[in-house]
């Protein structure tokens, strides 16, 4: 009895244990040595009853078995829950796929199926590891069959199981149908009424069609449980009314090919109004329809049929045939009632049940292989011939049968093209004939075929409908064979007999195979060796159904085959392998970011891949916003009379070609939305008071109701006349509440987003005398996208979290990022051991990656970029991952895809939040920004966790907008966001803040040259060039637009040119120190050199000072020591082009030619000149008296006049556009910079100019080493430091010379008794050498004016 008790908890609870003892107890591990049986064994030491698991041996089937598998009878029936197993006891011998097979008889199996319709299960991977698969749902059985498909087959390796099953015992009550009896449960006191209700049923049957619970209610309840096509559909209604026109009924359906003879698992249960339906490990939900929440039945329900006086079966179905198990209806065991003739129970016409279950012996086969096929013995030489069999198959081709004839007289071919049956009669010397029957026999049912032929006639019977059999009459003879073929063609090269056919092999399963009206018994023909076979199951039909549940989503259409689907996407909206990808855009504003400019109807999809449909609407694109235009049915106005506020008028409001659910979507993403509303009246109020209940409102999104008007502000419960002090009647916060006789109106626009758009006008004062009112909904304008531009920024290692992800089994992601780090984790969500995740990282600089663990070990999609991805840019990232592939994109670059396999199934269970930022909450961090995450077409509200503490900014704002210390002299700062670095490659400073300046001190006659160009611009090249002249920037060199040039310098000495820039052909730039120190630009753009004058002060005065000239076309901008900046302009006749730059002079302008010469002189000359101070005057007259070369064309005379004897002084900082010639000389980065100097030029910034920011801390500066001394230079030139060095040093000499005179003189006038001391040799020593040391040191300082 307390096993009785348990086992109908057991059921009735779905399947789960009433005590606390988990259903996982070890099934084998008990059992003797004759529960185990195989086909074979490799000998005595791996008999199958050594195939239990932690054994000391195992199973092994002989090298010779074609079919090897393992039987294990339980003894009695169990629930089972999972299966593990290892390989053979230290050995190479495991398993790494195999296939399960269950049922109540060993010889009918059913095959168990995974999630995604594979019956492949992993195995293992060595022979110590217990591998455990834990089954998606639970099943019974008495018997278990185990197929190996693959094994280890390296060092020797071979097949070895051992293996245990976990389960709990099952107690089982059935119940035989023949489809003319039923069961009655009759109810206590002959009615039900219940909230919640659970029921369990279990069946089989080969029927496709059969009732199994029936009942009904007075009030219009009614309960259906049945079975049609092979589906199971479920009818609830908790209640229906004619008078309020509410139809109750609800209905839902679950499950496939439920007529297989396999037992099916189905439960039920209900809570009010939400219905769970379950067929085996299908589950589908519902809310039932109308308001009620009870289940109201009267008297009985039907099990298995309904039988009453008149009516053998309901109109529309047949009663069930076949067999029903455990049958609990609320914790009813009506099955076990039945059995003991309880009074609850009725039998119609008393018939006698049984209680047993008598199966059909069908012995099914699958061909599951892809060299499958069956080879079976026929009579010889008969003139007629007899073939009939049945099959179910989802493939559109496949051969079903074929025989060649005895005498050479051909051969027939029975196949399966395009769901039709086609035959095909081979004559030799002879035209085939060929006709086909039937029509969609690929749709998964059986289906019966049955062809008879004799010489000249052919019958062909699809589906026994002898009334329309197929007949053909040409001439041909038939002589039959001795060998058929089902399924395919051996591999074989008998050329005798042979089976030749170009149909692909059969894929599906056959049953009840006749051969000349003899029924064949496939295992007495195998078991005599009368036939052959290759890759069958025989005793069970392994077909699923892969389209049920529908795996493509927006309504796509599903097609299968044996072993995959496709779905058609047409005509919904969506693309991809299985429908999930919208095809349109998610707003007008996506759209005007994608490029479309132009205005008019485009469909948009605000929820992308979610559940909403898209839809039309009008986009009206601005240059700097797109604004989306939905127009409603209100637009014309609707006249309102006889409403008050006890009945008031509700008008809805609906929009084209949206539901309401869309149309909030898309208020819902949008940044703005206003939507226009007007209420116009005559004698009918809208506010009673402002505190009162209000006559007329509208209500929004939500449902909620809203009492302010257009033109206010929400939630006032005003006007806006009343916000405008504009009201008929100041008393009153409407026109309309002033009650007048006469036609006013209130309206304006509503403008808050979050309570728009609006879906219903209530009115309710228009009942009295003359009241009437006209209200008007105006389109819903919105405009902008707040998800695209949703964006923050991760300053510092952190992440935020978001509510666990639930994708069910497709998910696509997408999102904008920038960075600089090149490895780091975009955004994961896992479980709790991290067997089952999905991740987008960066990998490296170019690498993205879509790693996950959904079902079959850790895979991924990596994409490599040809570009960096850490170059703080904005790039795009799609991610998808469905059953049929993962695949990620970043931009516009193509998709980097990883496929499944066929019959693949993937797991997102995910319980831990989604983490965005990092992975497992602190590994690889992300620094950068993010925007417009979504995950599923669901937006994330990145902004919503801002937490300026934790480090997450709004915004894309990292530490250069914040910089403590900016980037100094147009340095850009480049973003690291937990800190930020300055690039100075393109500014002539140096430094970590670009502030450092590098200058040069040039002596006199000093000179430095930069080469910008080495040869002039091409013809084609300018003419590119000047067609479009973004095509290239002016760092090219090359008809240039534009000019930036800067620089620092200090001198006493005048006149010079600062700064020359020449070219290719006569245009040159200049800045020349005049003779009374005032500065001058010339610009030589053509035929006309122009004069402008920076400064009309005296910058010769030996303090540093700023010149700064840009350029743009005919516009000419100076500003000197930051004082107010002078505009010029350039006549329209002249060229706006600097053509060709060719070099840039510093200190002096200098040709090729007296460069060489210089050169010569100075190597035949140093060693002469080496120690002698007048050196540099004689090269200084050189220079004079050379003229100027002709490499720079011809010089103006005012440029040659400033030009001798040189630049005597300081400059530093100089630049023009990205150039700067010292930088390059001083920190070249190249091995062969392109720059030339001579003279005496030395590093030194004694002409930098202040900085207006002020100096960098050095406690600030990251690079600072140690305090520099800065020498000041003297400008005096060395001709005259060594004239005041020879000075000072005959000063001296005269100096000590008169003192020792002095000395000598005063000691020939004393005369003493003391002995004289005589001066030591050494004594003038000292002085002479401290004269040569001082007089050597010379050259010594001036080196250390060089390393300055």
């Amino acid at each position: 009895m307390t096993c009785k008790t348990l086992s109908i908890c057991l059921l009735f609870w779905g399947f789960q244990h009433c005590s606390s003892r988990e259903c996982a107890d070890p099934l084998i591990s008990g059992l003797y040595a004759s529960s185990f049986l195989a086909s074979s064994r490799y000998n005595f030491l791996y008999s199958a009853n050594f195939a239990k698991l932690y054994g000391s041996s195992g199973w092994s089937p002989s090298p010779r078995d074609r079919q090897p598998w393992l039987q294990i009878d339980l003894g009695r029936k169990y629930r089972l829950v999972a299966v593990a197993t290892q390989g053979t006891f230290n050995s190479y011998d495991w398993v790494t796929k195999y296939t399960l097979l269950y049922g109540d008889r060993p010889d009918s199996w059913t095959p168990y199926i995974m999630k995604g319709g594979n019956s492949t299960l992993p195995g293992n991977w060595n022979y110590y590891q217990v591998k455990r698969n834990v089954f998606h749902y639970a099943f019974t059985a008495k018997h278990i069959r185990l197929l190996p498909l693959a094994w280890n087959t390296e060092n020797g390796g071979k097949i070895g199981v051992r293996l245990e099953l976990f389960g709990c015992p099952y107690d089982s009550y059935v119940l035989q149908y023949n489809g003319d009896d039923s069961v009655v449960y009759k109810y206590p006191e002959k009615k039900s009424r219940t909230l919640q209700d659970h029921i369990a049923i279990n069946f089989k049957t080969l029927e496709q069609d059969g009732l199994l619970l029936h009942s009904e209610g007075i009030q219009g309840d009614l309960f259906t449980l049945e079975l049609k096509k092979g589906r199971l559909y479920l009818h609830i209604s908790l209640g229906s009314s004619n008078v309020h026109k509410v139809n109750g009924r609800t209905t839902l359906t679950a499950g496939s090919l439920l007529d297989n003879l396999h037992w099916h698992y189905v439960t039920i249960k209900r809570y009010g109004r939400q219905v769970n339906l379950t067929v085996d490990s299908q589950t589908v939900t519902a809310i039932c329809n109308g308001e009620f929440t009870h289940l109201d039945l009267d008297k009985q329900i039907y099990v298995g049929g309904v039988i009453e006086q008149n009516m053998p079966h309901l109109p529309s179905t047949p009663n069930f045939a076949g067999c029903m198990e455990n049958v609990f209806i609320n914790g009813i065991n009506v099955i076990d009632k039945a059995k003991r003739e309880d009074p609850d129970i009725h039998i119609p016409r008393r018939k006698k049940m049984h209680f047993t279950c008598r199966d059909i012996l069908l012995k099914p086969m699958t061909f599951a292989g892809p060299n499958n096929y069956l080879q079976v013995p026929g009579f010889f030489r008969r003139p007629r011939m007899f073939v009939k069999f049945k099959f179910r198959s989802w493939d559109y081709t496949g051969l079903l049968m074929f025989t060649r004839f005895a005498d050479d007289l051909g051969a027939l071919e029975l196949g399966l093209s395009e769901g039709q049956i086609n035959v095909t009669i081979f004559q030799p010397g002879k035209k085939k004939i060929q006709f086909a029957a039937g029509y969609r026999l690929n749709d998964g049912y059986w289906h019966s075929v049955d062809l008879a032929a004799r010489d000249n006639l052919l019958t062909l019977t699809i589906d026994e409908e002898e009334g329309s059999p197929l007949k053909i009459t040409n001439p041909f003879t038939i002589r039959t064979g001795d060998r058929y073929f089902f399924g395919g063609c051996p591999k074989t090269n008998n050329t005798v007999r042979k089976c030749e056919t170009k149909l692909n092999r059969f894929h599906g399963c056959m049953q009840h195979i006749f051969i000349d009206n003899e029924q064949l018994d496939i295992d007495i023909i195998l078991m005599r060796q009368w036939g052959r076979y290759a890759e069958l199951l025989l005793g069970t039909c392994g077909i699923t159904d892969r389209c049920t549940p529908n795996p493509c989503e927006h309504e796509g259409r599903c097609i299968q085959s044996w072993d995959d689907f496709i779905c058609l996407c047409e005509n919904t909206g969506y693309k991809g392998e299985v429908c999930h990808m919208s095809v349109y855009k998610e707003s007008c504003e996506a759209y005007r970011l994608s490029g479309k400019y132009w205005s008019g109807n485009y469909t948009i999809d605000p929820d992308l891949s979610g559940p909403l449909k898209p839809f039309e609407v009008y986009c009206k694109m601005k240059s700097y916003k797109a604004w989306t235009v939905i127009l409603s049915d209100r637009v014309e106005g609707t006249k309102v009379i006889g409403s008050s506020i006890d009945k008031p008028y509700i008008g809805d409001v609906n929009y084209w070609n949206a539901t309401w659910d869309e149309v909030t979507a898309l208020a819902n993403t949008s940044m703005y939305c206003e939507q226009w509303i007007d209420y116009s009246c005559y004698k009918s109020r809208i506010l009673n008071t402002p505190n009162g209940r209000p006559f007329t409102y509208w209500i929004g999104r939500n449902n909620q109701s809203h009492y302010y008007w257009g033109g206010t502000f929400r939630e006032v419960q005003k006007c806006g006349c009343a916000v405008n002090q504009t009201c008929v009647d100041p008393k009153f916060q409407c026109n309309c509440d002033a009650d007048y006789r006469q036609w006013y109106s209130d309206k304006g626009y509503l403008d808050f987003r979050d309570h728009l758009p609006v879906r219903r006008v209530v009115v309710g004062d228009t009942n009295r005398t003359g009241s009437e009112a006209h209200f008007t909904v105006g389109p819903l304008r919105c405009h902008g996208d707040r998800n695209i531009w949703n964006t923050i920024a991760f300053t510092k290692p952190t992440y935020i979290t978001f509510p666990t992800f639930r994708p069910e089994t497709t998910v696509d992601i997408s999102f904008h990022f920038k960075t600089y780090r090149d490895h780091c984790v975009f955004l994961e969500n896992s479980d709790d051991h991290l067997r089952n995740f999905i991740r987008i990282e960066l990998n490296t600089t170019q690498d993205l990656a879509f790693v996950f663990m959904v079902g079959d070990g850790i895979l991924n999609a990596t994409l490599h970029s040809p570009v960096p991805l850490n170059d703080n840019e904005w790039h795009f990232v799609q991610a998808e991952l469905n059953v049929k592939l993962a695949r990620i994109k970043v931009d516009y670059q193509p998709w980097a895809v990883k496929r499944f396999p066929p019959q693949t199934f993937i797991t997102m269970k995910f319980t831990h939040p989604l983490i965005v930022g990092s992975a497992n909450r602190t590994l690889r961090p992300f620094l950068g920004c993010l925007r417009g995450l979504r995950m599923n077409g669901v937006p994330l509200d990145l902004e919503g966790k801002v937490n300026e503490e934790q480090g997450i900014r709004r915004n894309c704002t990292g530490q250069c907008l914040n910089a403590t210390i900016p980037c100094r002299n147009s340095g850009q700062c480049i973003e690291g966001y937990a800190s930020y670095t300055c690039d100075c490659n393109n500014t002539a400073f140096d430094g970590f803040y670009c502030h450092k300046d590098i200058g040069a001190y040039f002596e006199i006659g000093s000179w430095m040259r930069y080469n910008i160009r080495k040869k002039p611009v091409s013809d084609e090249a300018a003419w590119a060039n000047w067609i479009d002249p973004h095509y290239d920037n002016f760092s090219l060199g090359y008809n240039d637009t534009a000019d930036d040039i800067e620089f620092s310098f200090s001198t006493v000495h005048t006149p010079a040119v600062l700064l020359y820039i020449s070219s290719f052909v006569q245009d040159y730039i200049a800045v020349v120190l005049k003779t009374d120190g005032s500065v001058d630009l010339r610009y030589k753009l053509g035929v006309i050199t122009h004069k402008y004058q920076l400064t009309h002060r005296n910058l010769a005065d030996g303090f540093p000072h700023y010149v700064n000239i840009t350029r743009h076309n005919r516009t000419i901008k100076t500003q000197v020591d930051y004082m107010e900046p002078i505009v010029e302009k350039i006549t329209l006749v002249e060229d706006a082009r600097f053509d060709s730059p060719k070099s840039m002079f510093l200190g002096r302008v200098m040709g090729i030619r007296l460069i060489n010469d210089l050169l010569l002189i100075t190597s035949c000359c140093k060693d002469f000149f080496l120690n002698y101070f007048l050196f540099n005057q004689i090269l200084i007259s050189c220079l004079i008296s050379v003229s100027f070369p002709s490499e720079v064309g011809d010089i103006d005379y005012e440029i040659q006049r400033h030009n001798a004897p040189g630049f005597i002084g300081c400059i530093s900082g100089v630049r023009y556009n990205v150039y700067a010639p010292l930088k390059t000389l001083f920190r070249p980065n190249e091995t062969d910079p392109p720059v030339q100097t001579h003279g005496y030029v030395s590093e030194s910034i004694c002409g930098a100019f202040p900085p207006v920011l002020g100096y960098v801390p050095w406690e600030a500066d990251p690079w600072f080493t140690g305090i520099e001394y800065i020498y000041i230079h003297d400008d005096l030139g060395l001709f005259w430091i060594t004239v005041i060095v020879i000075l000072a040093l005959l000063l001296l000499f005269g100096g000590l010379y008169s003192i020792y005179v002095y000395a000598y003189q005063q000691k020939g006038s004393y005369h003493t008794n003391e002995p004289k001391n005589l001066e030591s040799p050494s004594s003038s020593r000292p002085l002479t050498e401290t004269l040569r040391r001082e007089k050597k040191n010379l050259p010594e300082i001036e080196e250390e004016f060089r390393s300055d």
